[in-house]
This record gives structure tokens, sequence and C-alpha cells, in this order.
């Protein structure tokens, strides 16, 4: 939800660019860009003034730093934190920063801290957790919220985290229904500026590809420092805007995997990318976009009673022009012909939606933003204020200095200035796929957002090694191992039928954007039969 904000800041927009000045190249992008941080009033409680939020910016110069030798491991200390400093020759440009807290899920071993990029530019928090059961042998999973510009904070204490954000966010409670059950899991504050990520000097990443980057590195330090987990199986997963991060990332991590198949460096960790996880996610917007109407008239709970009302036929007739910008982003891959597509898409497909006094996340629930909080989820405020707590800060090994906010706003106009999630994210997909590496797509029926009804028709457009047998297959019904629940529709190819599948997009049942949260056993259930490559339990 937050995971995706650049979609309300976007529809706050919808009634100051006309087509005609967004397609008016005198205007220019970055003029575009201050109109709508501009703009009066807010949408989904987004504040007008969203532009001028501050970056994380610590001034690294202010910091004593001490350093020593113990047991072969060099420790430094920066003020009253103490860290274990990781370099790794293969990355001189980098170094990992970890410690050990003791909060949220004591019974297993955690880490959290910092990849650094050493020119001093910014820096990345990371909080990792064991598995409860089998830690030695159970997959690891790198988990993503989106944005651009959120922080994975809210997967760990709202969707399915070893705890649940709690008491207005002065404590936590235990979830049994983590992924960390069978699952090694590391959850990622990037790019730079996200949540606990900060800059020492105020720059920002601005687009996906050069993000990526970053995330393979700490991942290549990660398991150069926790080698036992580059034995297990890895997977990327990753919700909202995460659907146009985690196949980036999955290209990269492939590429480098490829070009070290054939230069091998002795003691270098390897990657075992096993699967990409996309929920609700943004990774094919020709497509997508191309099925708001759909979802919104004629999908499980429509938005609009009348299928052939004004608003209906209203979203039908701006569907065509929205898909001709976005291919001309597509064919021009230039923030000119980005930028104008992101602007047109969400404010005009999405614009009327502000008016109906509904969740965007879960269309089922109406949504009071004096009671709810400005997300529709009052939960959602209490994670930044957990995560400002001295003391929390304190045992993550944070600067006390960085106040935490779920989403930077700084760091997702940097993006919309260069259309960053106007591309075709999964024309990445196939060469992951022809390798073996498999697909899960996964979304809540109730989202608006990033509809299943989009999701799955994206799927069934891309040309893969496993598009015709996608295409041949049916869904089927899906409930969960342990009560028999019917949770969801299936559909699969790839496996023959006796594993999880290659190439699956499961439609889950009663559930909005945020899928672990809504429907926290059945997510289990999905996610645990994924990453053991068992096939689900049908009706």
């Amino acid at each position: 939800m937050k995971a995706f904000i650049v979609l309300q800041a976007l529809v706050a927009a919808s009634t100051a660019f006309p087509l005609d000045a967004i397609l008016d190249a005198r205007a220019g992008v970055r003029g575009l860009l201050n109109q709508y941080t501009q703009l009066t009033g807010s949408f989904f409680g987004i504040p007008a003034s969203i532009g001028s939020l501050p970056s994380h910016v610590v001034n690294t110069n202010d910091q004593h730093t001490l350093s020593w030798t113990d047991d072969n491991r060099v420790f430094i200390q920066e003020g009253d934190i103490v860290y274990e400093q990781i370099r790794y020759p293969e990355h001189p440009q980098y170094q990992l920063r970890v410690r050990s807290p003791e909060l949220c899920d004591p019974t297993v071993k955690q880490y959290s801290g910092y990849l650094d990029v050493l020119d001093g530019t910014h820096s990345l928090f990371f909080w990792f957790f064991e598995a409860r059961e089998s830690p030695k042998t159970a997959p690891l999973i790198l988990w993503l919220n989106g944005g651009p510009g959120c922080s994975s904070s809210t997967g760990l204490l709202f969707e399915l985290g070893p705890c649940s954000v709690a008491d207005e966010g002065h404590n936590t409670t235990w979830n049994k229904h983590s992924w960390n059950k069978n699952a090694n899991i590391i959850f990622l504050d990037q790019p730079v500026g996200v949540g606990y990520s900060y800059s020492s000097d105020g720059s920002t990443i601005n687009t996906t590809p050069v993000a990526a980057v970053d995330v393979w590195a700490f991942l290549e330090l990660f398991l150069a420092r926790f080698s036992k987990y580059s034995k297990v199986p890895f997977h990327i997963a990753a919700e909202s805007y995460g659907g146009t991060y985690a196949p980036n990332i999955a290209s990269v991590i492939h590429k480098k995997n490829k070009e070290f198949s054939l230069a091998p460096s002795p003691g270098r960790p390897k990657i075992n990318l096993s699967s990409v996880i996309l929920a609700n996610g943004l990774t094919e917007p020709y497509t997508q976009f191309g099925k708001v109407a759909e979802y919104a008239c004629e999908g499980p709970y429509p938005v609009w009673d009348d299928p052939n009302g004004p608003e209906c036929t209203s979203l039908r007739g701006k569907t065509p022009t929205c898909q001709r910008l976005i291919n001309a982003c597509y064919n021009y891959d230039s923030r000119f012909t980005c930028v104008p597509a992101a602007l047109y898409c969400w404010s005009q497909l999405y614009g009327s939606f502000q008016q109906m006094g509904l969740n965007p996340y879960d269309v089922r629930r109406a949504c009071d933003r004096e009671k709810d909080g400005p997300l529709c989820y009052k939960q959602m405020e209490w994670i930044d204020v957990y995560l400002n707590t001295p003391e929390i800060k304190k045992e993550l090994g944070v600067n006390p200095s960085i106040e935490f906010q779920s989403c930077n706003m700084n760091v997702n106009q940097a993006f919309m200035a260069q259309g960053d999630g106007m591309h075709n994210s999964a024309a990445l997909l196939p060469d992951l796929l022809a390798d073996g590496i498999r697909l899960l797509v996964y979304a809540g029926n109730a989202d608006f957002m990033c509809n299943f009804i989009g999701n799955e028709a994206w799927m069934e457009a891309l040309d893969s090694p496993l598009q015709r047998e996608f295409l041949e297959t049916k869904s089927a019904n899906w409930v969960t191992s342990k009560y028999g629940k019917l949770a969801g529709k299936v559909r699969s190819a790839g496996g023959d039928g006796f594993t999880a599948g290659n190439y699956t997009f499961v439609e889950v049942f009663e559930a909005g954007h945020m899928v672990p949260y809504d429907q926290p056993e059945a997510a289990l259930d999905l996610i645990e039969h994924w990453i053991a490559n068992t096939p689900l339990t049908f009706q």
C-alpha cells in the first residue's frame, strides 16, 4: 500500500494535466513535475508538499569511528554503536556493517546493518531473520516493498515478518504466520533514501536498473559473510512497485551468474537464484492499464454498479490513449515519452476513484482517513512511531539523527522524473524462465491499484517458453493445506503437475493489495509450497 505511493501522488494530478499539456514538449518534464508537486489538496492523504520532504542525509564527518580486530573479525564503533565490518575483494567499493539485535523475534538469529558505498555517497539498511525451523537448509528470501521510495519494514511489521507492530507503535506482537517459519528472510530498504537507508550528500538513485546493481552487491557481501546461505535456494519476493524492481534485480543476478560461470572466482559465493515472486505488482504497464476499466466495472467487487454507465464508458474511452503513450515509452525509452505516459494513465484511469470513499488497496472497505489514517490503515502510522523510537534505532545500529519515514517522496519524485514505472519489466523474464528460474505472480482480488485481472493478462501475453502451455491451462481451485479453506484460483505451466510449477499465477480470494495481511494463512501456505516446489492442494 505505502508500497505504491507513487500512484496516489500521480492521481492527485488528475485535473491539472490535460493531454495536450502533457504532450507539449515546451513545458518540459521538470516543469510538469514542479506543477504536480504544487497541486493543492491531497489524494489518499498525500499532502501537496510531498516534493519538499527531506531525504535521509547523515553527516558522516561528524561520526567518530574506532576499529579493532577480534578472532579474525574486524569491528568498528561509530558513536556508541558497534558493528562487525565486512569487506570483500570482489567489491572493493562496498562494505557491510552488521549487528545482532534482539528485537521482534528473539527466538531466532537476526542481523541488521548497512551496505555502504565507500565513496561515501550512500548506505542501504537491512534486517535479516533466520528461519524458525531448519535454518541451515531453509531457502533464503529477499523481500522488497515498492513505492518507489517505500520501506520494506511495511512487509516486516505489517504483513509477513516475524512480528507485527501493535499498541500504536509502542510494541510488537508475535506473528505465527511469518514467512520465516520455513525460510531465512532479508528485508532491505532500497534504493538510497528509503526507510533507514541514507545518503551522506543528499544524492538519490532514480532508475530501477541502477538500483538493482546495489542490491546485487549487497547480496554478494551478505553471502560472503554468511556463506551457509549461499548453499540454499534464493528467491526474490517483491510487492507493488516491486513488480518493477524484482525482474530487474533478478536479471542482474542471472547475468552475473552466467559471467562468473565462464570465469570462476575461487571462494566467491553464488546467489542460487531459484525464483521470482511478484505480489500485486506493476510489471507490464501496457497490459495492466488496459485492464483497469474491466476490473473497476466488471470485476468481483465492481467500483461502479453499471458497467455501461458514464464512469465506465469514460474509463474505456481513455484506455487507448493511455496505451499509446505507454507504447511510445516502450519504443523510445525516454523520460520525454515515459513521464507523460505515467501522468496521463494514472490521473485519467484512476482519478475518478478518489471520489468513491473506498480503500484503493481493498475495494471491499470504506476508508475514513481521519479514523483509519491517510493511507486507510492506522497501523501504517504505527510503523513510523516504532522505528523512530531511540532504543529501537540503537539496537538496530541506526544513527539517531535518521528520522524513519515509511515513504520518501524525494526518492519517489526522482524515479517519476525518469518515467521509471512505465517500462516493461516483464520483458526481462523470458531469459530467466528459459534457464529454469521459476516465476510466481499472486494478487489479491480486492486490490484496485494493481488488479489481479491485469496481472494474469500480462502473463498470458508474455512471449515466454511456457506461454503456450499457460494459455492452454485452466484455473483450479486452491484450498489451504491445514484447514482446507478455499483460498483462490491457480493457473500454472511447467512441472508436469508434480511441482508448484515454473510459471504460476494465483488469484487470492478475499484479499487486497497486501495479501499476507488480509489472508495470512493462505499467503503462508502458498509461499511454503512454492519455495519447497511442491503442488498446492486443490479442490
